[in-house]
């Protein structure tokens, strides 16, 4: 039986450059303030540092320290995934959407409890894969299934041993 994708589960599999990019646009977002007091309680409490210390490192030292964190709670990895994936994944994710006919904003879908097309999920996934390195691709779609296994279901049995374009970045 496999374990049910969760954020920090997504989290704690990635490979330890992919959780710095993620950290880095974790802490460069100014409206995660709460969410990144919670990270500096967590940096703090493992590393033995004070909390003070923490806050007052910058941004690419405060990434490290997350990004070597490997077990975060859920409402933390869940929120440094999307944080990341906004700051810096939204052509890609405004391509998914599109290949979906999902109305959005630069990559947000703008009404809530919208659920894919099931029939257009492997067309929008081969889309994506065709234009975008499938890393980034993959790391997407296990976030949207970890997010809202309910509503991205569909995305289950549609990963990495799944062909690969040759033609990607």
């Amino acid at each position: 039986m496999t374990e049910t994708l969760t954020p920090s589960r997504l989290w704690r599999r990635m490979p330890l450059d992919q959780r710095q990019r993620i950290a880095h646009a974790f802490w460069s977002d100014s409206e995660a303030t709460d969410d990144q007091l919670q990270a500096a309680l967590l940096i703090a409490r493992q590393k033995k540092f004070r909390p003070k210390t923490v806050v007052s490192l910058d941004v690419d030292r405060k990434a490290r320290h997350l990004a070597t964190t490997v077990s975060l709670p859920e409402n933390l990895a869940a929120r440094a995934l999307v944080v990341y994936h906004l700051a810096e994944q939204r052509p890609m994710m405004a391509a998914f959407l599109d290949a979906l006919g999902i109305a959005h904003e630069n990559g947000l879908i703008q009404e809530d409890n919208v659920k894919p097309d099931a029939t257009k999920i492997r067309a929008a996934v081969d889309t994506l894969r065709g234009r975008f390195p499938k890393d980034d691709v993959q790391l997407y779609l296990d976030t949207l299934l970890s997010q809202d296994p309910e509503a991205w279901g569909a995305l289950e049995g549609i990963g990495e041993s799944e062909p690969q374009h040759s033609d990607q970045k």
